[in-house]
């Protein structure tokens, strides 16, 4: 098996290999699509009921009623103060950092006035309710959970209530501390589609929501698809993503070790390497051949890798920069001299993580920036998760007596240009008969 593919922007075939390298579709599963499109007609004509039955089905949970799936406060603040004190202390920081990182992002309403007393403005205002959907049993991503809920939380959402499954009754006491440290408002012990079927629609006993948010399985990806429209959604993300530009500057284990950073979530993550030197790029993938053995998730990065990684060798920094905005990557990370030089030439990438001290890892748990991020080339288009993404802007308009006289007159012509004379003579109303 290849360890990884090696390009060369100067051979003619690069083009093509590189988009052979990134082609990636998720595709539906039939037999997925058809289950979720059952569970969630189900839980919308049934309710409770039908979140209990498949709670009871696929987590095997005994509960007696649906309010038995609701998980106290109390137990979340309990399985935080059990946590071993360096576990909640860097759950509290990277907390900490990630609340103090989105309170810049907050927008507020503004408004102006003409000079004819007409108002115009934006009234921000944020979600009433959201749902976060949290993977849960043995798999934990406290870190997941913060970079959800405090972006919401920040904006002022009214109520915020988390669904996570607890498969055999196991609840991850991560996943619980971290919920009480963003402040989540609700814990529901339920997953799978019928948890994102329960929050879009509702039920007597879980309130719909106005977002979903949150990662999840398959299944959990094609509910949020399918109830997109009732509710929002976050996104749908793609596998992991990293793209490192490098000058051969940073030690090479540093940046094979960053390349498996994304490996190691899943076969079809992808790692990519530019560089302009071609001894570098020996040397990492020689790091590559040295290191892989030493990991535990040895046989899923050597997959990713071989199947989606590569090393390009560049003609210049210049170069590879381009080739960043047609990749158009997730996270970047620029491991070079002066990398702010190079960040502005970058136009599309999800996160940007500039000089060789910076690791992608630090941005997934603790930096502050948001670690959900838009995969598969939609950076071209789309941006992290963030307040923006709980607040709503609602356009503000006053107009006065005298600006309904001139802007009347605009909209009459024009509704009588498109045939739509309700619309004109509701503003030909408004004018007076001495203008």
């Amino acid at each position: 098996m290849t360890l990884i593919h090696r390009l060369d922007t100067r051979q003619p075939t690069f083009s093509e290999r590189l988009d052979a390298l990134l082609a990636y579709e998720a595709g539906d599963d039939a037999a997925i699509e058809q289950a979720v499109a059952a569970i969630l007609a189900d839980v919308r004509r049934r309710g409770d009921q039908a979140v209990l039955e498949y709670t009871r089905r696929f987590d095997r949970n005994p509960a007696a009623g649906v309010s038995h799936l609701e998980v106290p406060l109390a137990d979340c603040r309990a399985a935080l103060e059990s946590l071993p004190a360096a576990q909640r202390e860097a759950l509290e920081t990277a907390a900490e950092r990630i609340r103090a990182y989105h309170r810049h992002q907050l927008a507020e309403s503004w408004q102006y006035t003409e000079p004819d007393g007409t108002v115009l403005g934006q009234k921000i205002t944020p979600l009433d309710r959201v749902g976060l959907y949290v993977p849960g049993g043995k798999a934990a991503y406290p870190s997941s959970l913060l970079m959800n809920a405090i972006p919401a939380k920040v904006a002022g959402v009214g109520e915020l209530i988390m669904v996570t499954p607890t498969p055999d009754g196991e609840r991850n006491p991560l996943v619980l501390a971290a919920a009480a440290i963003a402040g989540v408002d609700r814990v529901l012990a339920i997953g799978g589609a019928q948890a994102v079927a329960a929050l879009a629609y509702g039920t007597d006993f879980i309130e719909p929501v106005d977002k979903i948010v949150g990662p999840g399985n398959a299944y959990v990806a094609a509910a949020k698809r399918r109830v997109f429209g009732t509710v929002g959604i976050d996104m749908i993300a793609g596998p992991s993503e990293i793209l490192v530009i490098a000058d051969g500057s940073a030690p090479a284990d540093w940046i094979a070790m960053d390349l498996f950073s994304q490996a190691e979530h899943d076969e079809m993550a992808q790692s990519i390497l530019l560089c302009p030197d071609a001894a570098y790029l020996d040397a990492v993938e020689e790091a590559i051949g040295r290191l892989l053995p030493t990991m535990p998730r040895a046989d899923i990065i050597r997959t990713s890798l071989a199947n989606r990684g590569a090393l390009i060798l560049v003609n210049d920094l210049a170069e590879a920069c381009d080739i960043a905005n047609r990749i158009a990557p997730e996270h970047l990370e620029i491991a070079t001299a002066e990398p702010e030089h190079w960040a502005q030439k970058i136009r599309h990438a999800g996160a940007i993580f500039l000089g060789p001290y910076t690791s992608e890892s630090l941005g997934d748990y603790c930096a502050g920036p948001n670690h959900v991020l838009p995969t598969a080339r939609t950076a071209r288009f789309s941006s992290p998760l963030g307040v923006y993404d709980f607040q709503k802007r609602s356009s503000l308009i006053q107009v006065s007596r005298e600006g309904a006289q001139t802007l009347g007159r605009i909209a009459s012509a024009l509704a009588h240009g498109e045939g739509l004379s309700a619309h004109a003579r509701s503003a030909e109303y408004r004018l007076s008969s001495d203008s």
